[in-house]
């Protein structure tokens, strides 16, 4: 298990239990009850520290090595109906960004989500979860396809952003994504979003238009990332976690903007502490969020999207 600077605390009562139990074993010693003063203190020290997180501690969590990426959750979701499509037709199929369809129950869905990976090679082989213009438009035909069959989409966000080489912005990054968030928006069938890890920039935004926005609680969503946000305005990446207060990119303050929908409640230490839990909990919130939009009309399911998104922000005449 590997531990963020602030849990550190926890790892050190968790080293210490490990030693205590290990006394017990090895000797003759009655160590019980301070092992169970050291858990107790372990329940404590992690409650305190979870129920306080910063912003920035969040974003720190939402990276963390251990968690889960989109093919973890579609693949624990979904099991053996999964079927991944590949390409966009047009340039190559681009690894950062994953698709295809699979099941909940009965009911068939297509999910698109970006993929990082978990060591040296495979964070190349998937570009860091950046996508490029090809990703979209590859995300863009299955979810044409999804609306061609009637089947709902279900769209798992988790990118640090677009990716922005020369090549990329050569083939129409910005176009690809414009492209997708028109599309999106008058797509005929529900579209289900959730955010498991990163929302960052444009690279989020094109999968991210949805009739239902889902986050994770110790996710971020943003038009930039701390770290960027700070080099730009202090000239320096020392300022992260203050720009990451002054972003409002947790979940609870998008919650309380209304530019998401739902919190998705993770277990105690986030999502990688627990993984089936949170497998669970997203798969039976994605197949509550389909009942309520099932059985309305093409027509009518477009425009309460379009309705949801023109009534984001404030306007002042």
């Amino acid at each position: 298990m590997e531990y963020l600077e602030f849990e550190l605390p926890i790892k050190d009562l968790q080293d210490q239990l490990e030693k205590c139990q290990l006394i017990g074993e090895e000797s003759d010693v009655d160590v019980t009850e301070t092992c169970k003063q050291i858990e107790k203190k372990l329940a404590e020290t992690k409650k305190e520290i979870y129920k306080n997180l910063t912003a920035w501690q969040r974003v720190q969590l939402s990276r963390h090595p251990n968690r889960p990426y989109t093919l973890d959750y579609i693949n624990a979701i979904c099991g053996d109906t999964f079927l991944e499509l590949h390409g966009d037709r047009g340039v190559k199929d681009d690894k950062a960004m994953i698709g295809g369809l699979g099941k909940i129950g009965d009911q068939s869905y297509m999910f698109v989500g970006q993929q990082k990976g978990f060591n040296t090679k495979t964070r190349q082989y998937r570009n860091f979860g950046m996508a490029n213009p090809e990703g979209y438009r590859k995300a863009l035909r299955l979810m044409k396809s999804a609306e061609k069959f009637g089947i709902p989409v279900v769209t798992l966000i988790d990118t640090p952003g677009a990716y922005p080489g020369l090549e990329a912005e050569e083939r129409g990054q910005g176009e690809a994504i414009a492209r997708n968030i028109l599309e999106m928006t008058r797509l005929k069938v529900p579209i289900i979003t959730v955010i498991i890890g990163e929302g960052a920039s444009g690279g989020a935004l094109g999968i991210g238009v949805g009739d239902k926005v889902l986050m994770l609680e110790n996710t971020w969503y943003s038009v930039i990332s701390p770290e960027s946000c700070s080099s730009i305005l202090w000239r320096s990446w020392e300022f992260k976690e203050q720009a990451a207060e002054s972003l409002k990119l947790t979940a609870t303050d998008m919650k309380k903007l209304k530019l998401v929908d739902e919190i998705i409640k993770e277990p105690l230490g986030g999502a990688h502490n627990d993984r089936e839990k949170t497998f669970l909990t997203v798969r039976d919130t994605i197949a509550k969020s389909y009942e309520e939009f099932k059985n309305l009309s093409p027509k009518e399911l477009v425009k309460q999207r379009m309705e949801k998104y023109l009534d984001m922000g404030v306007y002042k005449g």
